[in-house]
């Protein structure tokens, strides 16, 4: 299987789970600001996003994503939870997570890293940081790292 490599050829499918709508505005326009072409789709909890990932029920149309950004404190299924289950399902795990959370807690930071996110990074309250964040995220993730695109 050959991949399509993300930047100019094509548009970056992202996953983001989070239940917060301020967060996700912001995360949004962070991405708009930014300049960076993306398909950014959002799900309100973990159950939902591994429904998305599974392509089950609602979701069974969607495209995988390219990077999945997770929050950590979310109702019927959090962060760890939903990692945990990323990493045990065969067609799932090769995808790369980025923790984007609020949380500095040391205990949450070295939960995910056991768990093998591929990066943790705290949101900053300051919408112009968080552009910046954002755009180096996506800069990193979007043109400098080969992604594995969809599993056959």
């Amino acid at each position: 299987m050959k991949l399509t490599p993300i930047g100019e050829s094509r548009i970056a499918e992202i996953l983001l789970i989070d239940d917060n709508e301020d967060d996700v505005f912001l995360t949004r326009a962070a991405f708009d600001e930014a300049k960076l072409r993306v398909n950014l789709h959002h799900v309100d909890n973990g159950l939902k996003a591994l429904q998305f990932l599974r392509k089950e029920g609602p979701y069974s149309g969607e495209v995988s994503p390219d990077l999945i950004l997770l929050d950590m404190h979310m109702p019927v299924m959090d962060g760890h939870q939903v990692l945990s289950e990323i990493v045990k399902d065969e067609k799932l795990r090769h995808l790369p997570v980025v923790v984007l959370t609020t949380s500095y807690e040391a205990a949450d930071i070295h939960k995910m890293y056991e768990l093998r996110c591929n990066s943790y990074i705290t949101k900053p309250v300051d919408f112009d940081k968080f552009v910046k964040v954002i755009g180096q995220l996506a800069g990193y993730w979007l043109t400098v790292v080969v992604l594995p695109g969809e599993m056959p």
